[in-house]
């Protein structure tokens, strides 16, 4: 009731910190005092609500005992269209907040466990395919009412001071087991510095800087000498920069162990107002995925030297984004929007994993059959990028390729990607992974490549959209590789064999 996480999901880390701070927005606006029993609330906007951006929308549900106010449960989803400019709401290109979708300060929408629907009106007439959305908003109250039900279950057997003593605990627990994974890590300053391609609008080569400190049990992380906040929508707010560090440190010194509010106990996040991982009213933030990735990427980065067997090479470092939308055939109207993985870091003993999402956007594959029953696109190729991933003693990950046509319309096309000009680094010797690209391709077989970040490209009948995503950095020599490795490689076409006798 306080507003501290005692427990979450693993899922998805990219919404941690937005946990973290939801709660205590709702505590502020409406007091303990105005909170009752039957309640729930919705809110995405990471200004006033500590979202990490609109797409990401939290219902939060409290849960009474004997009459008092003990806890909240709460969920958040990402939702394929929350209007704005461009459907799917993440195209490349929008520069500030009021462009990309709804904006949704902490707001009571249902009261008694009745659902307002004058709410839920402004909601869903400021959304594309309404239906769906609606859908989307049922499942997220339906799983709270779920967990407010077993909450009271709960209560049934453990009194409030119980619960209270039991969630102290747990806090305490996850913070003492965060500090004895610090303290095993050598003290000292590491430093590293990545590059983003650039924000949709002309500004490239962005800097994201970190000076990482290790003092016994305690840690800090300094991103002074990032970049200032960009015009494009790539920019981070404090949520997203809270979840990205977490989570970066957590796979590092206690993977295994819960998430929780007590992660932050012993760990110092220093980063400039204003800045890309820091940004301030009304920066455009609808694609931060981009940047939270480069985040990790640098903290990984600047802790390779002081954990070398447990730090990974650069993943593909990205989420790419394409949304799709037009109206069908049939004539209903549609958006699809779905985020494609790429490689994974090779580490100290073993390759990186080829085709998956990597770190905070840890999203699933939708299969090619349910797609096409659901939507009027055709996936023509869906196939590892063969020499994707960077060599080393241990080989990067490889990419996705997937090949999408319209069927019986001309569909209209918005991508974000990142890594398709700066790649994938890798560690102790080992090489980049390939970096990424989309590009459109005519039935003459005419290729044209099309910008990482961008709006409105219209796909007809006669065209493909092509999307490669990023592979991954190799970890180690590449001439210390094991010959067996490299024939499984070459036979499974995972690398060609003139490429690699260059390496070698």
């Amino acid at each position: 009731a306080r507003g501290r996480t005692i427990a979450q999901g693993e899922s998805l880390p990219l919404l941690l910190a937005s946990m973290l701070g939801l709660v205590e927005v709702i505590l502020e606006k409406y007091g303990t005092d105005g909170i009752k029993p039957g309640d729930m609330f919705l809110s995405n906007d990471p200004y006033v609500g500590r979202g990490s951006h609109l797409p990401d929308i939290a219902a939060v549900m409290p849960v009474f005992s004997d009459g008092k106010l003990v806890a909240f449960v709460a969920d958040i989803a990402h939702h394929a269209d929350v209007g704005g400019a461009v459907p799917g709401s993440m195209a490349g290109g929008m520069t500030e907040i009021y462009q990309e979708g709804l904006r949704i300060p902490p707001l009571r929408v249902m009261r008694d466990y009745k659902l307002d629907n004058n709410v839920m009106d402004l909601v869903l007439l400021n959304v594309r395919v309404p239906h769906e959305r609606r859908g989307d908003y049922n499942a997220q109250f339906a799983a709270n009412l779920l967990g407010a039900r077993r909450m009271e279950e709960l209560f049934r057997r453990w009194t409030i001071e119980q619960f209270e003593e039991g969630a102290e605990a747990i806090l305490s627990a996850v913070a003492r087991r965060i500090r004895v994974g610090i303290s095993e890590l050598p003290d000292g300053k590491y430093r590293f510095e990545d590059y983003l391609d650039d924000d949709g609008t002309g500004e490239t080569d962005i800097p994201i800087k970190v000076e990482v400190e290790i003092k016994g049990d305690e840690i800090s992380f300094d991103f002074n000498g990032s970049s200032p906040q960009v015009l494009g929508n790539i920019n981070v707010t404090t949520s997203g920069l809270q979840a990205s560090v977490l989570y970066a440190l957590k796979v590092l010194v206690d993977p295994e162990g819960p998430t929780n509010s007590g992660m932050m106990d012993p760990v110092t996040i220093i980063a400039p107002e204003g800045s890309i991982v820091n940004a301030d009213f009304p920066a455009a933030t609808a694609a931060r995925a981009q940047t939270c990735q480069r985040i990790i990427d640098v903290v990984l980065g600047a802790l390779a030297l002081a954990a070398p067997e447990l730090v990974v090479a650069a993943s593909n470092g990205t989420n790419t984004s394409c949304s799709f939308s037009g109206t069908a055939p049939d004539g209903t109207h549609y958006v699809y929007m779905e985020t494609i993985g790429g490689g994974a870091g090779a580490r100290a003993y073993k390759d990186g994993t080829d085709g998956v999402q990597v770190h905070v956007t840890n999203t699933s594959n939708l299969p090619i059959e349910a797609l096409e029953r659901e939507y009027p696109l055709m996936i023509e190729r869906y196939e590892f990028v063969e020499g994707s991933g960077g060599l080393g003693k241990w080989r990067g990950g490889l990419g996705l390729r997937r090949v999408y046509r319209p069927i019986g319309h001309i569909c209209h096309f918005s991508g974000q990607g990142e890594r398709f000009v700066f790649q994938p680094w890798g560690l102790f010797g080992g090489q980049p992974g390939r970096a990424g690209r989309f590009s459109l391709i005519n039935d003459d077989g005419k290729v044209t490549p099309v910008p990482a970040k961008l709006t409105g490209l219209h796909i007809s009948e006669a065209a493909r959209l092509q999307v490669e995503t990023p592979g991954a950095g190799g970890y180690g020599n590449p001439k210390e590789r094991n010959p067996a490795y490299v024939e499984q490689d070459i036979r499974f076409g995972k690398i060609r064999a003139d490429i690699n006798a260059d390496a070698a």
